[in-house]
């Protein structure tokens, strides 16, 4: 077989494999793109676990009319212009894949409506045929993205899909970790009509450690460490909590960088090394963290699900992040037994 270029379409629903997993795959993508326009107040309506509707409603910038179809092709993006903007990156997304990728293995429309517009428009596309069609719509100004029937056209990716419980819980757990990082959004998530998570924007701290509670816990906020960590340009800041306040596995642990919520072994390993003298190998530490730095210092560009990280400087940032934690889990315990002692007394 001689050497040819592949098909557009082709290349999409390649592209899909790694971008689009699962339905919550696509709902992070979504709601990701959201947050990048400035969207304060974003709604996930989820039908059957997202097989059959995911959609995703925000009041951010809008798209222009005549970039509606352009947002649908693949490399089109409106976040990076240059090999300099690839080197630091702000925003979560970057890649102008995400909707190229889903619309080839779904029928998905675009609605939007940008501040200058007069009224909304539309473009519909559905899967390897990828022909759009922008027609006018009605819609506040923001975006709306309906993705249905997703992996239509590929029943082999389709069959390996789980129950719609389960697939929606990967959702929820998308929703809870984008929410942690973004408390200054409102937050409401659906699955067949029925609303089941609704975060409130938080305008202060206190508001903001509600949010924490609602998503970890009680138990978490009450047993938790705040950490204010500094050294030159790098800022750790969140919650550790006390070792008592241990898992036996680990699942509440959110950590995030310049905001993207990542899964780094780097920064495990510093947490579990400042953890190390307090808990057992069969134990983990439970915790909300943010990690803050210049973006020349952090490559995001590595894997296109965009969950792994590469710093430049991987000792000092594994030191400064071990660091922090110790001293926040010394200070703090000492305080926690001052209390206790207190308590004990009365």
């Amino acid at each position: 077989m001689p050497i040819q270029i592949l098909p557009p379409q082709l290349a999409n629903q390649i592209a899909a494999g790694e971008v689009v997993e699962r339905p919550a795959s696509v709902v992070k993508e979504l709601v990701e793109n959201s947050l990048d326009a400035g969207a304060n107040k974003i709604q996930i309506d989820i039908e059957n676990g997202g097989a059959n509707l995911i959609r995703i409603r925000d009041n951010g910038v809008g798209i222009a009319k005549e970039e509606l179809a352009l947002a649908l092709a693949r490399h089109a993006t409106s976040k990076i212009t240059s090999l300099e903007d690839l080197e630091a990156i702000l925003s979560l997304g970057f890649r102008g894949e995400a909707l190229a990728s889903i619309s080839s293995v779904s029928r998905l429309t675009l609605i939007s409506r940008t501040q200058q517009q007069n009224e909304a428009w539309q473009v519909y596309a559905q899967g390897r045929e990828m022909e759009t069609t922008v027609k006018p719509a009605s819609h506040p100004i923001g975006t709306t993205v309906e993705v249905a029937n997703l992996f239509f056209n590929t029943p082999a990716r389709r069959k390996f899909l789980r129950t719609d419980k389960t697939e929606f819980a990967h959702i929820d757990e998308v929703i809870r970790r984008i929410a942690l990082a973004k408390p200054k959004t409102a937050f409401t998530l659906t699955h067949n009509g029925k609303t089941v998570r609704q975060y409130k924007s938080a305008v202060d701290s206190t508001q903001e450690l509600k949010r924490v509670a609602a998503i970890c816990g009680e138990d978490f906020v009450h047993n938790a460490l705040q950490i204010d960590w500094k050294h030159t340009d790098l800022h750790l800041h969140g919650w550790v909590a006390h070792p008592r306040f241990n898992r036996t596995q680990n699942d509440l642990s959110y950590c995030y960088v310049n905001g993207r919520m990542v899964r780094d072994k780097m920064i495990n390993h510093a947490i579990r090394q400042a953890y190390a003298e307090y808990l057992t190998n069969e134990q983990y530490p439970a915790f909300v963290l943010f990690i803050d730095l210049n973006p020349h210092e952090v490559d995001v560009n590595v894997h296109p699900t965009k969950h792994e990280v590469r710093f430049h400087q991987q000792r000092l940032i594994h030191d400064f992040i071990y660091q922090g934690i110790h001293h926040a889990l010394d200070s703090g315990l000492m305080d926690f037994n001052e209390h206790d002692d207190t308590q004990n007394q009365i």
